[in-house]
This record gives structure tokens, sequence and C-alpha cells, in this order.
């Protein structure tokens, strides 16, 4: 159908390409890495549920008529840049999130719905970010807008726009699943970059230098971990009176200052039952909060900085 001033409706090929290209072209890079996800493939030939690829720009523009045909058949398409790289992504995002952000200086190089009324937004930074600086630069975005703290790392996929959304809980009543727009491709620097970028460089330098000490301190007797007591022993313990939040503070600084890491202690906060606190977002940002504030104490009692 052509309408009264001659021009023809665009296709739907090439609605989906301009709105690969505008979100493309926003978040800048030379080369991206793409995940078509289908989580219970049923391929007779035993592909796997997540397929990747790597393509440039104009290598993605040839692709485009595949990755709609695999969109059809219920693989969902995401997008990262390649390797390092100046980018974070901060994902379950509400409106007024996106606005905060704004307001508060983070602009994002490019804001994408990706079912009704949820966002990703992309912000960019004035320089590419080595890979530790540029997740802890995703986890203090997502921590300060209310972001997923489980998308907070620096290679997390998002979704690419001009497809649509698979997941069964986004089917319309019509069968129709709804389209990942692109809502802003402003493509630019956010205005907060280096002041921002100088606060994360700090608190990240600190944190490796206290480490480094407790390493060194501990080097002619490094701790035996059968030797270290569990969580499970602080629970069991009456000084606390079974308070849950007492019990997961005491322990979290004991395990701070007897070299446990990082990732054995949020295994340990995370092995109660945590539903009282609310969904899994709320619960991470608890266990969060448990250990900076755990942070925070031991620099008062050593007199050295975790940051600012």
């Amino acid at each position: 159908m052509i309408p009264s001033n001659g021009t023809p409706f665009p296709s739907s090929l090439e609605i989906t390409t301009e709105a690969v290209r505008t979100q493309i072209a926003a978040m800048g890079a030379e080369v991206f890495e793409f995940g078509l996800f289908k989580p219970e493939s049923d391929e007779p030939n035993g592909e796997p549920p997540m397929l990747p690829r790597t393509w440039d720009v104009s290598g993605l523009t040839r692709s485009i008529p595949w990755l709609r045909l695999q969109n059809s058949q219920g693989r969902n398409i995401y997008v990262r840049p390649q390797g390092e790289h100046n980018l974070s992504l901060v994902d379950d995002l509400k409106q007024d999130a996106v606005r905060q952000m704004k307001r508060a200086g983070f602009q994002p190089a490019a804001v994408i719905e990706t079912s009704p009324g949820n966002y990703q937004a992309w912000l960019k930074h004035p320089e590419r970010l080595p890979k530790d600086l540029g997740s802890a630069a995703a986890r203090a975005l997502a921590r300060h807008f209310g972001g997923d703290m489980g998308a907070a790392d620096w290679r997390h996929f998002g979704r690419l726009a001009g497809f649509t959304n698979r997941k069964p809980k986004h089917r319309g009543p019509d069968g129709l699943f709804p389209f990942v727009r692109v809502i802003e491709a402003m493509g630019c620097t956010y205005p907060e970059a280096e002041r921002f970028l100088a606060d994360v460089r700090r608190d990240t330098d600190a944190v490796a230098r206290l480490r480094a000490e407790r390493s060194r301190s501990v080097h002619s007797a490094p701790p035996v971990d059968s030797l270290l007591r569990s969580i499970d022993a602080f629970r069991n313990n009456p000084a606390y009176g079974g308070d849950g939040t007492r019990v997961d503070l005491a322990y979290a600084l004991y395990a701070l200052s007897h070299g446990v890491s990082d990732a054995n202690l949020r295994n340990a906060l995370g092995s109660r039952d945590l539903s009282h606190k609310g969904n899994e977002r709320r619960q991470q940002e608890y266990i969060e909060r448990t250990v900076r504030k755990a942070g925070l104490l031991l620099e008062k009692q050593t007199g050295r900085g975790l940051g600012r």
C-alpha cells in the first residue's frame, strides 16, 4: 500500500534494519558480539541454546535477514561490544530511573525498551576501560540507579533493537511478542564521566591496596580455610540472638579481616533465606550493602581506606 503522498511505507525488514543501525551507531564500537539465545532449543540438529556470532557493522547489516529468521523461531537477540570497550550497560530500569540518570548528569548513549515499561541504558565513557574497572563502573551505576546487579559487569549482553523479546511472560493475548525498541540514541559521553570514573578508580585502587597489604601480612602463615570460622558458627552464636542482619554484618567483618574472597563472602551471606528482603535484586542489594558497611567499619578500625 502507498500513502497519499506517494511515499511507500517501509517494509518490516527496513524497519528492523533502521532500528539496528540506530542502536549500533549510538553504541559506537567497531566490532560487536551477538548472542542468539533460546533456553529450550528444540532444533533437530542439536544446536545449543546460545549461538554466538561476531560481526562488524557491514557484516551485521548483511546478516539481519538471518537474525530475523532466528528471532521468529524463538531466539532472543543480544549484543555487546567485542573485547574491552568504553560502554557500561545498566539493566532493568524503569522510566523514572532513566530520568534520574539524566538529571544526575548520566545521559545514556542509548536507551532501549526491552519490554513495555522496562529499559536498558548504555552509558559511554570517554575511554576504553580495562575489565576490572569496567565491571566496577557497571556495579557502581547499577547500585546508584537501581539497575540489576546480576547484569553489572564489563561484558554483559544487552538486547538488540528491531527484534522481538521472546520471553513467554511477554507474549500478548494475540500470541505476539513485543518488539525491542530504540527510545533514545544520543551516542554521547555522559557529562559526569570524568568525575565518576575518578571516583571509581579511587575506590578500586584503595581496595586493591588493602587486599595487597592483607596478602603481605598473612603471607608467612596464610589462613587455612578449614581453620576459619564459617558463617554457621556466627549463626549458632547466642550472642547475636538469632538476628540474621547482625550475624551477616559480624561475619562480613570477620571474613574481610581474614582474607576471605569476595565471592565466598557473598555466597555465605546468600546461603540463608533472604526472601523477606524482596525479589532477587533486592536480596543482592542487601548483600552488597552488608559488605560495603563491613568494609567501612573495618576502615575505621584499621585506619585504612576502602574508598571515599
